[in-house]
C-alpha cells in the first residue's frame, strides 16, 4: 500500500487508537507496524483471530498481559552462557507467571470448539518450577531472600551476630570516651563501623582513621577494639556476595536450559496482546467482521467513519463493483461527500489489516492490491504548485501506477480550474478508468459528470441529501439519484431578492434547467417512496407483534383447556377407583354373610347401602338443566353464548357456515365453534347491593336491579371487519347496549379502513345514540382511522 493514501485516509490515527489498547511494549510495536495485507488467506486468518478474541472476551472477560517485558536481550546473554542479574531473572519470572495465567485463560472448555486462537494458546509452556524458584529466591532487584540457599541463610545469621557484637563494643567505647566525641553516634565509613571524634582528641581514642569532616573538626575513627570484628563482618559480606552470585548463576543456567520455551512464550504473549488489542478496538467502535471476496466488489451496510463521534455520525449504505464499477457522488459542500469517500477507503484498509469495521454485520469487502486517494489540497509554495497543479500531479501518479485490482478515490475531481475544461478532463479520466474496469469513486459538482453517469452503463450516480428548509445536510448517501446544487433554493431562503434569482435562472441554458428540474422531481419521488416504505414497515412490525401476542394467548388457552380436561379425567378415575374398592369390599362382606342365617335380609341391606354409596359418588348436578341443543340459525350476531367444551363465555360475531361452524369471540381469542358446542348464556340480575340472582323475567325494586349478561363478561372491543353495513349496525347496537349496561366507560369499535363506508355508517349510528358522550378515531398505537373509540355518558347512566 502506498503511504500517501494511508496518510490521506488517516490510517495512522486508527493505529494510534489500536496501540492504546495494547498492554506490552511488543504488542504496541506490532500495532504501530500494522499494514494492510493483500493475500486473502492471511486477511481471513487475521479476521478470524480478531473474531475469536472478541468471542473469548465476551465469554471469559479480558486477557490480562500486564507486566510482560522484552526478555529477548536477556535470552541472548543466556545463549552465550552469561549469568543474569536479579532484575533480569525477575522479568523472566514475571513472564512465566503471565504465561501460566494466559494458558489457563486459553484452556478450552469441555465440548467447546477450537477457534483461531487455540493453536496460539497451545504454544504457551508454563514452567512452574523455575517460576517458583525465582519468586522464592529473589525479592527485588536489590534483595535476595535469606532462604535462597542454606549457605546464604547461615552467612546472614553470622553477619547479624557479628554486627551485634560490633555495636555492643562501640557502645562501650562511646560510654568510656564520651568526653572526646563530637556526637554519641555510630556511623559507617568505607563499609566499616566508626565513631566521630573531636579533632583535638584524636590521639585519645586509639584506632584507625577512615575519614575527616569537611570542616576538619571531626575524625571518623575505627577503635582498635572493633577492628577485628569489622574485618570479620567484611569477610562475611564478601562470602554473602559470592553466594548470591552462585544462586543467580544457578537460576540463569536453569533459565538457559528453557531458552527456547521462554522465547516462544514471549512471542506468543506478544502476538496475543496484539490480537486482543484488535478485539478491544472492535468493541470500542462497535465493529463487526466483514466478509471478504476476490471479485473486487464491496457492500457496506450502516458504515460509520471510525474517527467521527459515534453519537452524531450518520451511517451510510453503499455498494460498488457488482452492477457498476464507477460511482459519482454529488451534493452541496459540507454535505458528507468526502466523509463517504474516506469511509470507504479507511474501512477497506482496516479490513485488509485484520481489523473489524464499524458497519453492520454482513458487510462485504474485497482485496485490493492498492488503494489510491487524491483527497485534500496539497498545493506547495516551494514547488510553485497551485491547487489544480498539485491535484493533477497526484492524478498522473495514480493513473501511472493503478492496476485493475486497485481502488481509486477522487475528491472534487477536475476542480481548481476553468469549470468547462475541468469537467472535460474529469470525464476523460473517469472514462479511461471505467474502460479498465478499475473500481473508482469520485466526488464532484459538475453537472456534466452527472449526465455522464446517467448515460454510461456501469456508472452510477449518488448524492448526499440536503434539507433546504433547515439549510443543513442530512449526511445520508442516496444511490441512484444525482445531487441537486440547491443554489437557487438556498439563496432564496437566505433572503436574496427574487428578481436576482429570476435573472440568474434566465441565464441558465434550457437543458441545464430541465436537468435540475428532473433531479428535483426524482428527489421528491424518492422521499415519498421512503415515507411509504417506512409506514409499510411500521404496519408490518405492528402486525407481527399482534400476531405473536395472539399466538401466545391462544397457546395459553389451549394449555389451560388441556389442564382442565386432565384434571377432570383424573377426578373421574379417582371416583371410579373408589367405587370399585367399595364394591369389592361389599362383595367380600356378602360372601361372608352367605354362610349365616338371615341371608336375604342382609343382602338387601347391603344392596341398599351400596346404592346409596354409589349415588353419593356421582358428581353433583346443577340445579338448572342444560339448555337443549339448538339449530345453527338460532344463534344471531351479537348473541352471548357459552362454549361448552372450553367453559368460556363469548359473543357470536358472524353467521353459521354450511357445516354449522359459527365464529365466536372469547375475549381476545377468535375461534370457529360448531353450533352443537354452544349454548345461550342465561341472564342474571345484579341488585344495587351487588347480590346476583337468576331471573326469568325482569323485576323492578328499590335496589334498581340491572339486567346484564351472565358473568358480566362484556368485551371492551367489537370487530365489524367483514360485515356489510346492514349486518354491522344491528350487531353494534346490541353490543353498545350490553357494554353500557355493564358500566364500561369506553369501548373500541374495529371497522378497518377499506372504502370508509363502514366507518361512516358506524359514526352516523353513534351520533344518534343519547348515551354516547363522544367518539373519535383511534390513536396511532390503537389502530388509527381503522378504529373508533366510543366514550359513554356516565351522567346518563346515573340518571
Amino acid at each position: 500500500m502506498n503511504e500517501r493514501a494511508l496518510s490521506a485516509l488517516e490510517y495512522d490515527k486508527i493505529l494510534s487508537r489500536l496501540e492504546a489498547h495494547a498492554a506490552t511494549a511488543g504488542g504496541k510495536s506490532l500495532c504501530a507496524g500494522l499494514r494492510p495485507m493483500t493475500a486473502l488467506p492471511a486477511i481471513r486468518a487475521a479476521q478470524a483471530e480478531t473474531a475469536a478474541a472478541c468471542d473469548r472476551v465476551r465469554l471469559k472477560g479480558s486477557l490480562s498481559l500486564g507486566g510482560v517485558t522484552d526478555v529477548r536481550p536477556s535470552l541472548m546473554r543466556l545463549s552465550v552462557g552469561a549469568a543474569l542479574s536479579a532484575g533480569e531473572l525477575l522479568k523472566i519470572g514475571r513472564l512465566l507467571e503471565v504465561t501460566a495465567s494466559a494458558a489457563s485463560y486459553g484452556k478450552a472448555q469441555e465440548e467447546a470448539p477450537q477457534d483461531a486462537l487455540s493453536a496460539l494458546f497451545s504454544v504457551l509452556t508454563p514452567l512452574p518450577a523455575l517460576q517458583r524458584d525465582i519468586e522464592r529466591c529473589i525479592i527485588s532487584e536489590e534483595e535476595i531472600a535469606d532462604d535462597a540457599s542454606s549457605e546464604l541463610s547461615r552467612l546472614r545469621r553470622q553477619l547479624a551476630a557479628a554486627q551485634a557484637r560490633v555495636h555492643a563494643e562501640l557502645q562501650s567505647v562511646l560510654q568510656k570516651s564520651a568526653e572526646y566525641l563530637q556526637d554519641s553516634v555510630i556511623t559507617m565509613r568505607s563499609g566499616r563501623y566508626v565513631i566521630p571524634v573531636k579533632a583535638a582528641n584524636k590521639n585519645m581514642v586509639p584506632g584507625m582513621v577512615h575519614d575527616q569532616s569537611a570542616s576538619g573538626s571531626t575524625y571518623f575513627i575505627e577503635p582498635m577494639g572493633v577492628l577485628r570484628l569489622n574485618n570479620e563482618i567484611r569477610e562475611l559480606e564478601l562470602a554473602e556476595q559470592k553466594e548470591i552470585l552462585r544462586i543467580l548463576a544457578e537460576l540463569s543456567e536453569r533459565a538457559g536450559q528453557e531458552e527456547d520455551a521462554i522465547r516462544a512464550n514471549y512471542d506468543a504473549l506478544t502476538a496475543l496482546d496484539f490480537i486482543f488489542a484488535r478485539a478491544a478496538l472492535a468493541r470500542e467502535m462497535k465493529a463487526e467482521e466483514p466478509v471478504f471476496f476476490e471479485d473486487r466488489h464491496l457492500t457496506l451496510k450502516g458504515a460509520r467513519h471510525p474517527l467521527l463521534d459515534p453519537k452524531t455520525v450518520v451511517p451510510i449504505d453503499l455498494s460498488l463493483g457488482k452492477d457498476f464499477d464507477l460511482l459519482v457522488i454529488t451534493g452541496p459542500n459540507t454535505g458528507g461527500k468526502t466523509v463517504a469517500l474516506k469511509t470507504v477507503g479507511l474501512l477497506t484498509l482496516m479490513g485488509q489489516s485484520g481489523l473489524h469495521i464499524p458497519a453492520y454485520a454482513g458487510s462485504e469487502l474485497s482485496v485490493f492490491s492498492d488503494v489510491f486517494a487524491d483527497i485534500g489540497d496539497e498545493q506547495s509554495i516551494e514547488q510553485s504548485l497551485s491547487t489544480f497543479s498539485s491535484h493533477m500531479t497526484r492524478i498522473v501518479e495514480i493513473l501511472r501506477d493503478a492496476q485493475t485490482d486497485s481502488l481509486i478515490l477522487f475528491d472534487e475531481l477536475g476542480a481548481g480550474t476553468d469549470p468547462v475544461e475541468g469537467a472535460a478532463l474529469a470525464q476523460a479520466i473517469l472514462s479511461s478508468l471505467h474502460r479498465m474496469g478499475i473500481r473508482t469513486m469520485a466526488t464532484t459538482h459538475y453537472s456534466e459528470l452527472k449526465l455522464f453517469a446517467l448515460q454510461t452503463e456501469g456508472v452510477m450516480n449518488a448524492s448526499c441529501e440536503f434539507d433546504v428548509e433547515t439549510l443543513r445536510p442530512t449526511y445520508r448517501l442516496i444511490l441512484g439519484i444525482p445531487g441537486k446544487s440547491n443554489a437557487f433554493a438556498i439563496s432564496r431562503k437566505l433572503g436574496l431578492p427574487e428578481h436576482l434569482i429570476d435573472d440568474a435562472r434566465a441565464l441558465l441554458k434550457d437543458r441545464d434547467e430541465a436537468f435540475e428540474d428532473v433531479i428535483a422531481q426524482l428527489d421528491a419521488s424518492r422521499r415519498s417512496l421512503e415515507t411509504d416504505k417506512a409506514e409499510a414497515a411500521r404496519l408490518r412490525a405492528e402486525t407481527d407483534v399482534l400476531h405473536a401476542r395472539l399466538s401466545k394467548e391462544k397457546e395459553s388457552l389451549e394449555r389451560e383447556k388441556r389442564h382442565i380436561l386432565e384434571d377432570a379425567r383424573a377426578q373421574a378415575a379417582s371416583l371410579l377407583q373408589e367405587a370399585k374398592e367399595e364394591t369389592d369390599a361389599m362383595i367380600a362382606r356378602i360372601t361372608k354373610l352367605s354362610t349365616d342365617k338371615g341371608l336375604n335380609k342382609a343382602l338387601e341391606e347391603e344392596r341398599q347401602a351400596l346404592r346409596k354409596k354409589l349415588d353419593a359418588l356421582q358428581p353433583q348436578r346443577e340445579e338448572r338443566k342444560a339448555p337443549a341443543p339448538q339449530g345453527p340459525d338460532a344463534f344471531k350476531i351479537g348473541d352471548g353464548v357459552r362454549v361448552l367444551s372450553m367453559g368460556l363465555d363469548g359473543i357470536v360475531t358472524g353467521r353459521a357456515s354450511a357445516k354449522g361452524m359459527i365464529p365466536v369471540k372469547m375475549g381476545i381469542l377468535n375461534s370457529q365453534v360448531h353450533y352443537t358446542d354452544l349454548a345461550p348464556r342465561e341472564e342474571e340480575t345484579v341488585t344495587g347491593d351487588g347480590v346476583r340472582a337468576l331471573s326469568g323475567k325482569r323485576e323492578r325494586s328499590g335496589a334498581s336491579q340491572i339486567k346484564v349478561q351472565k358473568s358480566m363478561s362484556v368485551s371492551p372491543e367489537i370487530n365489524l371487519i367483514g360485515m356489510t353495513v346492514d349486518e354491522a349496525v344491528p350487531a353494534l347496537d346490541k353490543y353498545l347496549d350490553d357494554a353500557y349496561l355493564a358500566h364500561l366507560t369506553q369501548v373500541r369499535v374495529v371497522h378497518g379502513r377499506g372504502t370508509g363506508a363502514l366507518r361512516q355508517a358506524v359514526q352516523k349510528h353513534l351520533k344518534a345514540l343519547r348515551y354516547v358522550k363522544d367518539y373519535h378515531e383511534g390513536a396511532y398505537t390503537e389502530g388509527g382511522n381503522g378504529v373508533t373509540i366510543v366514550v359513554f355518558d356516565t351522567k346518563e347512566d346515573k340518571a
